[in-house]
């Protein structure tokens, strides 16, 4: 009887798993040609509103796995927001890229990066984009560690008191990570010892070098003036 039981309540899951599949994808087209009827409803093409529909259009075409489409409606929106200095919301869009897949997403991330890094963004969102960097490294690799060591960095320079200890305890683990699967490092030791091999405790030494790794990955083909929004920078 217990087996049965069992057997029903398996089937029952599985039934219930399929129906909130069909559920969220049925309310994904719905929202997807909601969001089409309003981007056909607005005039300026450069517009912000214009930019967040088509962001908003991409998420929702991403969770049906229409990719192209994503991607062609993300990328659109991320140059829009370049325009207007929307660096969090362009950093949103070439997460959007990377979660595509296609063949550019790795470039797009690296876009996404530098914009990160250069101006003054959710440190969240910085860590997380640096993160995905790592996963996208060979263990052997220093662009990895490069990436941990930035994303630390950039927590102690942009964070403070309980938000700037959350952070610096996942940046901190996030190297600790990179060190073992690198060079199998396990103890604090042997991780001072890498830190001083790699030259990672300069910012003035592992920010140009991390600057040419995005440079590697992005295979130097910018999709805007890296000098030109330089000189947008906040003081």
């Amino acid at each position: 009887m217990m087996m049965n039981e069992n057997i029903k309540e398996n089937e029952l899951n599985s039934f219930l798993d399929v129906s909130d599949a069909k559920d969220s994808q049925e309310f994904l087209v719905k929202q997807s040609e909601e969001l089409t009827a309003r981007l056909n409803e607005v005039s300026e093409e450069g517009s912000i509103e214009r930019a967040n529909i088509l962001a908003s259009l991409a998420n929702s075409e991403l969770g049906r796995n229409k990719m192209q489409e994503a991607w062609s409606h993300a990328k659109q929106a991320f140059d829009i927001y370049i325009q207007h200095e929307q660096w969090e919301e362009a950093v949103e869009c070439t997460d959007l890229l990377y979660q595509t897949e296609l063949p550019s997403c790795i470039s797009a991330l690296g876009h996404g990066v530098w914009l990160a890094v250069t101006f003054p963004v959710s440190t969240q969102h910085t860590v997380n984009m640096l993160n995905h960097i790592i996963d996208e490294t060979p263990d052997d690799s220093d662009g990895a560690a490069l990436a941990a060591v930035v994303a630390h960095y950039v927590v102690d320079l942009r964070c403070e008191g309980k938000n700037k200890e959350d952070l610096q305890f996942i940046t901190t683990n996030m190297i600790a990570k990179v060190a073992e699967r690198h060079s199998q490092v396990k103890n604090q030791m042997g991780l001072n010892v890498w830190m001083d091999k790699l030259e990672l405790r300069d910012p003035d030494v592992f920010l140009p070098r991390f600057a040419l790794v995005l440079g590697a990955i992005v295979e130097d083909k910018w999709w805007f003036d890296r000098d030109q929004l330089r000189a947008k920078i906040p003081d």
